[in-house]
């Protein structure tokens, strides 16, 4: 039975007045934000009974915003296994490091869990593969945290591109641009690290998991996204959200190349950082579409956007805050069905927040068998493919292509 076909089904012991039972493995900055959305989303849909962290802050942190939002005392865990023996826990929401995200979600669909994972879906294009087959096998609910599907101005500009209002769609430019004025991230992905931090309250062999093992190391563990072991970098934390949005918004699914370049730039001499903080990617795509992507964090004027440049005219959506259409002018005497259309300008800045709790709430409303959606595993995995083969292309340093029939790449 597959996950879609089993929705209707889900929750039979449940009596209809009862809360989904809810557990978060990872009470981290994105853990502990997305417990806020799921509070401020989906009010009274969800209890969560227990908290998992390998680090006592976070795991403090998590207990008290579920005691301050949800109303209850969850149980803690520092183990993920221990959370997932629970018969009594329904979802599992996966808000870890990428290198945990393949053993946490096959445990996950072992132990019978719908499933709530960040993206990307996994550490590897091989794991992602895993995954997809595992959850195709299954009958659990599983949602990948590409959350720009449920933003409605995405919605939008896919409903524009199907009405025809840009043309034929051949380009398209993403980009990402940070700067780090805040103390409590002075430098790229350089999160302050808590003062109490030790071996004591931080369980590092568990946070290891898979990885190549090695002494405890603060930086590693709170900084993780800044080494191969943990992360692919800019790639898999924000390149994916933007390929994957244009598969949404185009209709497409995954490139056949991938020529990625950049390095260690900003903010003085390279330390011990492996990720680069600076990354150009060119896609080509099989029938005839190009994405230009570009990222650097040592500004961050543009902010952070697409650019879907149609014959007839162009959609931008920028920092997943404001939407805007512009005709093409063609020198002037523009086509009558083109002179007609009018410029369309709109601005949420709250945007973001209720994207996440849409995208969570489609989760949910997936496990209640009242959708479908709108991120499953294959789509996580499409999502995933070009992050993956922009890390490999700027670790090897070579051009890489992609066979989506026999899933396999290979370098030029």
């Amino acid at each position: 039975m597959t996950a879609s076909a089993a929705a209707a089904a889900v929750l039979p012991s449940r009596a209809a007045g009862d809360t989904i039972q809810a557990g978060f493995i990872g009470a981290g900055g994105r853990g502990y934000y997305c417990m806020e959305r799921l509070y401020r989303g989906s009010p009274g849909l969800v209890t969560v009974t227990a908290v998992c962290d390998t680090y006592a802050g976070n795991l403090n942190r998590g207990k008290d915003r579920v005691q301050t939002m949800g109303g209850n005392s969850p149980k803690t865990y520092v183990d993920y296994r221990e959370l997932l023996a629970d018969p009594s826990i329904d979802v599992v929401f996966i808000m870890t490091p990428e290198h945990l995200h393949f053993p946490m979600t096959m445990a996950a669909i072992k132990a019978k869990k719908h499933i709530y994972v960040e993206k990307p879906l996994a550490h590897t294009i091989e794991e992602g593969a895993q995954i997809v087959k595992a959850a195709q096998q299954s009958d659990r609910i599983i949602q990948v945290g590409t959350q720009n599907r449920s933003n409605p101005f995405y919605q939008k500009a896919k409903e524009m591109v199907e009405q025809g209002m840009i043309g034929d769609v051949h380009y398209v430019r993403a980009f990402w641009y940070r700067n780090f004025p805040s103390p409590t991230t002075p430098a790229p992905w350089r999160y302050v690290i808590p003062a109490d931090t030790d071996e004591s309250n931080t369980d590092w062999a568990r946070f290891l998991g898979p990885a190549a093992k090695r002494p405890f190391d603060k930086q590693r563990y709170f900084q993780w996204r800044n080494y191969w072991d943990y992360s692919g970098g800019i790639s898999t934390d924000l390149l994916v959200h933007q390929t994957d949005i244009a598969n949404y918004v185009l209709n497409k699914t995954v490139p056949v190349s991938c020529m990625a370049s950049g390095g260690i730039y900003a903010f003085g001499p390279p330390d011990d950082r492996e990720a680069p903080d600076t990354l150009s990617a060119i896609y080509e795509y099989a029938d005839k579409f190009h994405l230009n992507y570009s990222c650097f964090f040592g500004n961050d004027q543009y902010g952070y956007g697409e650019q879907f440049m149609g014959y007839e005219g162009t959609i931008e959506v920028l920092n997943r805050s404001e939407i805007h259409f512009y005709p093409q002018k063609f020198g002037g005497k523009p086509p009558a069905s083109v002179a007609a259309r009018k410029e369309v300008h709109m601005t949420d800045r709250t945007m973001d927040n209720v994207s996440v709790e849409r995208h969570i709430r489609n989760f949910l409303d997936a496990i209640q068998g009242k959708a479908k959606v709108i991120a499953p595993p294959t789509v996580g995995q499409m999502a995933a493919i070009p992050g993956h083969l922009a890390t490999l292309s700027y670790r090897n340093n070579r051009k890489i292509y992609w066979n989506e029939q026999t899933g396999r790449y290979r370098f030029s």
